[in-house]
């Protein structure tokens, strides 16, 4: 039986867990989600392959970063069981986690982040969770129309940059 390809969007605060401490370290397991509707896309929605589009939140500006892919199958969030760490969950049991999480692997840093700002005015992702009012998720779905517009904007905004520069430099 196949199991069709699902594509996410990942929020991290550049300050707490930025693109390129995901650059260096390749695969992380990500922790700390405390929230039942992203704990339950964790849980009962993720595969491995599935794609993520990494965000950066509470920045200038809030943007897509970069590309992921979910690399493990979900498994208990240790976090919630360490008393010390930010994330511990003293109703969180070993024999019945209520945390779960994912390995997620570094794809992709985009040269050209695509901000919020600039993702709002653009048609072609109408009814992207992102996009709506009151969307606060830190993991949340994207349809695969979002998914493959975004990395072509990506790769557009990349050309752009690139034929400027070119213009520039032949003006010298």
């Amino acid at each position: 039986m196949s199991i069709s390809k699902k594509y996410w969007l990942f929020k991290s605060e550049p300050n707490s867990y930025s693109i390129d401490d995901f650059k260096n370290d390749i695969v992380t397991a990500w922790e700390g989600v405390r929230n039942f509707q992203a704990r339950n896309f964790l849980r009962d929605s993720m595969n491995i392959g599935d794609e993520v589009l990494f965000y950066h939140s509470n920045s200038e500006p809030n943007s897509i970063v970069g590309l992921a892919k979910v690399c493990s199958n979900p498994y208990p969030d240790k976090s919630a069981f360490d008393i010390k760490d930010k994330h511990y969950d003293a109703k969180s049991k070993i024999e019945n986690p209520t945390w779960i999480l994912v390995d997620i692997k570094f794809i992709k840093k985009f040269s050209n982040p695509i901000s919020l700002h600039d993702l709002k005015n653009k048609p072609e992702l109408d009814g992207m969770v992102l996009l709506q009012k009151g969307s606060r998720l830190s993991i949340q779905p994207v349809s695969k129309v979002h998914f493959e517009f975004i990395k072509k904007l990506s790769k557009w905004l990349t050309w752009i940059l690139k034929q400027l520069l070119i213009i520039i430099f032949q003006q010298f």
